[in-house]
């Protein structure tokens, strides 16, 4: 599922957050499938760490993959994202308002398609991850079938209208661009989230699943 956005600035997060999240519960099986996709690169006890995820939205990923902290530029979807227990700051991805080094794994999940400057704000993940901290992206591949039926009908959603889709091909050249390393991928959904009776198993690499998620390192040494 991807969040929303609008002529004005965040204006579909606000009037629509109880809506995006109850996509969610509604949709159980997609919403498991992308659950299942990220942890194929999550740390055994990320709870333990300094954890981040940009664009934290409702709190949907962050609360069961164990994220402690998120930015969340809307303020309605921040306070969904803090009643699950999610210590939240308002702000955005290409200014994020965290000192050099704070964390150890930066998650982003759909959230990519809405930085207003995308390869500014994986700099900033690069920022303010500790050398070594690893960052996990879930997105839609827009080269995947999934992602150009998403395409397609992009106009007619007030959630992805303002969307700029992605291929994983140029996200990993913006992760190589900055001196990410060590990028790993897997990927899931091959139909339709909304048609999908039980959840997935995740498969390696990318291009068949609409959901691709990308893992990748920061130069240093490891901390965890």
């Amino acid at each position: 599922m991807k969040k929303p956005n609008s002529t004005k600035p965040f204006d579909a997060f606000e009037k629509h957050a109880s809506e995006y999240d109850a996509w969610y519960d509604k949709y159980r099986p997609a919403y498991e499938s992308e659950l299942l996709a990220l942890k194929q690169f999550l740390p055994a006890h990320p709870e333990k760490l300094r954890a981040l995820e940009i664009g934290v939205g409702t709190g949907r990923f962050a609360s069961p993959l164990g994220i402690g902290y998120g930015v969340e530029p809307s303020k309605a979807m921040a306070l969904l994202a803090k009643k699950r227990d999610i210590e939240v700051v308002r702000g955005i991805a290409e200014a994020l308002p965290f000192e050099t080094q704070t964390f150890d794994l930066i998650l982003i999940v759909t959230a990519l398609a809405f930085f207003t400057d995308p390869a500014q704000g994986l700099r900033e993940a690069v920022r303010v991850l500790k050398p070594g901290g690893q960052l996990i992206i879930g997105m839609l591949d827009r080269e995947s079938p999934l992602g150009q039926y998403y395409v397609a009908k992009q106009k007619e959603s007030s959630f992805s209208s303002g969307a700029r889709f992605l291929s994983v091909a140029e996200v990993s050249g913006l992760l190589a661009g900055l001196g990410y390393e060590k990028l790993e991928s897997c990927q899931t959904l091959s139909g339709i989230p909304e048609e999908l009776e039980k959840v997935e198993l995740p498969k390696r690499g990318t291009g068949e699943g609409g959901f691709a998620v990308l893992s990748a390192r920061k130069p240093g040494n490891r901390t965890f």
